[in-house]
């Protein structure tokens, strides 16, 4: 699990493209020696199992279903990537809940200034658009953000100056894709509505499941 909270912006060093998969070496400021090989990197929001360590970099392999859903297969050598290791048990959790599995790509449709942050207008799939609520989080290329405002497919993030200087969201433009990592508690609620037939949630229902108590 990660948080959201990118560590570094490392870079694109080289890709190697199979007949099932992709290889990626990826230049790193991240201490070598606090990666191993099998260690989970988030890579632009996207959760990728190291394969190989060296000083000052790491490879790992994307299958054809993560390129499909990511924008990892539009990358090319010299981009730069915001990374994240994985969250160690007895760390702080400073974002939210991010699993490092894309939902899907949204579009930048808008951005421009706020006060001295950065608003950037998103275009997401219409699939996962009811994942995405107002006040709610959401992972845009694995940095934890809080969505401002929402309708239908569109919805607006701010940025604060120290976001923009330390990801590569500052770096972004109209029409570039990022992908969408949507809340995972929102995934759990409408698996379990579902799964038992409720159309919603009322007092009976929280009461029923011990997250209130009567007096």
């Amino acid at each position: 699990m990660f948080t959201g909270i990118t560590e570094d912006i490392g870079s694109i060093a080289a890709i190697r493209r199979a007949g099932g998969k992709w290889g990626f070496s990826i230049n790193t400021g991240l201490d070598s020696r606090g990666i191993r090989e099998g260690d989970s990197i988030c890579v632009d929001g996207v959760c990728l199992t190291a394969t190989r360590v060296d000083a000052g970099s790491f490879s790992a392999d994307a299958s054809l279903e993560t390129l499909r859903i990511s924008t990892l297969a539009e990358k090319k050598v010299g981009d730069r990537v915001n990374l994240e290791r994985a969250m160690s048990a007895d760390g702080r959790f400073g974002g939210h809940m991010v699993m490092g599995h894309v939902d899907g790509v949204g579009t930048i449709i808008d951005l421009g200034r706020a006060g001295e942050s950065l608003r950037l207008k998103v275009d997401a799939p219409g699939e996962i658009s009811n994942y995405i609520i107002r006040k709610g989080s959401v992972a845009l290329d694995g940095i934890s953000l809080t969505v401002n405002e929402q309708q239908d497919n569109i919805f607006t993030v701010n940025i604060i100056p120290f976001t923009v200087s330390h990801t590569t969201l500052g770096e972004k433009r109209q029409r570039d894709k990022v992908n969408i990592e949507t809340d995972l508690i929102g995934k759990y609620v409408e698996r379990f509505l579902r799964k038992t037939g409720r159309r919603g949630m009322d007092l009976n229902f929280l009461y029923e499941h011990g997250y209130m108590k009567g007096e």
